[in-house]
């Protein structure tokens, strides 16, 4: 009897820690369950300002809990109208204009924008002439969320054109007519203006789109005296010389006409060669009526006979809207163009010109 009642206890035991075990892994899954949501749930932003005041009530008098920069991350608690209510990083919570946040989607975005130009070389650099909004894509309603600033120095990767839209309304005219009356003609529709874009990189290895007016590409002092009126696009050094106890970089530079939103990103080329002798630059070749279209390549090759020299090569769009390779070499001060496999130079393609016959003689006739 007393074994049976001990079995029997052993058994209610056994079964009551097991419900108590079974109780306890539902109360974790339930609350590992609460947690996962409550992070799922969670709103990131990041400030797009160079600089936001983070306040402690919605008012016109507040206290400042904390000051955040450009890119800071914040974690969103409420909304109210167009403010954001956040908790910064170190914890502190408050108050924050709407306009001074983006969201996590355009921080996502900049990330991949970054991440598919990291192996694309740089054009050159250039200097901000003003604050300037980093955008995903080229055109002012593009959305941004770092910015440069004023005079910083960062690296140009590509051009673009984008449409710029014109705010300025059109006034409607009024024709007389013969009774006296008028008619209303509808307003012309007003040309599109288009401007130039750049995608840069700054220090920190970021990417994005800025207005190209806003910035000056940075061009060696010696060679951008030679601009002519030209806008210059770019100034690569191919190899240098030597005059007495200096060395000399010789250049390739593009350029073209001074105005935004043209369909190429060059339609000209010049080489500036160092004139040992006479101590100056000199032009030893150059080339218009291109269409050119970044990037351009630039390096040293063996070419047998002629040694070890530099080169480079432009790409250019062909009528049919076909992107082509040109590959030039430079030795001492003389440039030539370098034939891919297959290829016919400009003076074999073009059809042989018949000869004009000379005039024979005119006889006179003898008396």
């Amino acid at each position: 009897m007393i074994r049976q009642s001990l079995v029997a206890f052993i058994v209610r035991q056994f079964l009551r820690s097991r419900l108590v075990l079974v109780v306890v892994v539902l109360a974790f899954c339930f609350s590992v369950v609460s947690c996962n949501r409550k992070l799922i749930n969670r709103e990131y932003a990041y400030v797009s300002a160079p600089q936001v005041n983070v306040r402690d009530r919605l008012a016109n008098v507040y206290n400042k809990v904390a000051v955040l920069k450009n890119g800071d991350k914040v974690e969103v608690i409420d909304r109210q109208k167009r403010f954001v209510k956040v908790r910064t990083e170190a914890g502190q919570e408050g108050w924050v204009e709407q306009r001074y946040l983006a969201g996590q989607d355009v921080y996502d975005a900049m990330v991949r924008l970054t991440e598919e130009n990291a192996g694309t070389p740089g054009q050159g650099h250039a200097v901000t002439r003003a604050e300037l909004n980093m955008r995903l894509e080229p055109g002012r309603d593009s959305k941004h969320l770092y910015q440069l600033k004023d005079g910083e120095r960062i690296e140009v990767i590509r051009r673009a054109v984008a449409e710029k839209k014109n705010t300025h309304a059109v006034p409607v005219r009024t024709i007389p007519s013969a009774s006296g009356g008028g008619k209303q003609q509808p307003p012309a529709e007003p040309p599109k203006l288009y401007e130039d874009w750049w995608l840069v990189r700054d220090s920190s290895k970021r990417t994005g789109w800025v207005l190209g007016r806003m910035i000056d590409i940075d061009i060696p002092l010696e060679v951008a005296q030679y601009a002519e009126g030209q806008r210059i696009h770019g100034a690569y050094i191919l190899n240098e010389v030597q005059d007495g106890d200096k060395k000399v970089p010789q250049y390739l530079m593009l350029a073209s006409e001074p105005k935004d939103g043209m369909p190429f990103d060059f339609n000209q080329i010049r080489i500036f060669t160092w004139n040992v002798k006479r101590h100056r630059y000199e032009t030893a070749y150059r080339e218009r009526n291109l269409f050119g279209v970044l990037p351009v390549t630039t390096g040293f090759e063996d070419f047998g006979t002629d040694g070890r020299l530099p080169y480079f090569v432009i790409r250019t769009r062909d009528a049919s809207g076909n992107v082509l390779e040109k590959k030039y070499k430079l030795n001492g001060p003389i440039v030539r163009r370098v034939l891919a496999p297959g290829e016919q130079s400009a003076a074999d393609a073009a059809p042989q010109r018949p000869q004009p016959r000379r005039a024979a003689p005119r006889r006179r006739n003898r008396r």
